[in-house]
């Protein structure tokens, strides 16, 4: 039997403005998944580098920090067993064109680059991603 796994998503400022995020979340709970943790913010600029740190030297950084932080992201922790692959399969492809039918993306993004979710893609990631946005003792 598999354990419970806690997974980093972001609910981005694209689907934040259209309004979808309540769509999203009621997705992410039928498909299994608990929310031990959700936030709200407005990313500033060195909130948003630090967190794309890993991007900062591809060609996209500028204009990913630039729509990151154009809006407010809802942060959340979330919690099911095998999480992090089911999340990545919930989300769909990072291009909505190849996400497959009912997919988050599918259903909810813009373009490649306005994909209205971010998950975390392994272990050691979703632990730093969560850290950044979560101290431990606010995750129920």
């Amino acid at each position: 039997m598999s354990q419970v796994e806690r997974t980093f998503s972001m609910i981005k400022p694209d689907a934040v403005a259209a309004g979808q995020a309540g769509r999203i979340l009621a997705v992410l709970e039928e498909a299994g998944f608990r929310i031990a943790g959700m936030r709200m913010v407005r990313m500033t600029q060195a909130q948003a580098e630090g967190f794309y740190a890993v991007h900062r030297e591809r060609p996209f950084f500028p204009s990913l920090i630039r729509f990151i932080t154009e809006g407010p992201v809802i942060l959340l922790a979330l919690e099911r067993e095998d999480a992090i692959r089911k999340l990545r399969e919930v989300m769909g492809a990072t291009n909505p064109a190849n996400a497959a039918e009912g997919t988050i993306r599918k259903q909810f993004a813009a373009s490649i680059e306005r994909n209205c979710i971010h998950g975390s893609d392994a272990p050691q990631t979703a632990a730093v991603e969560l850290a950044y946005w979560f101290r431990t003792v606010d995750l129920v």
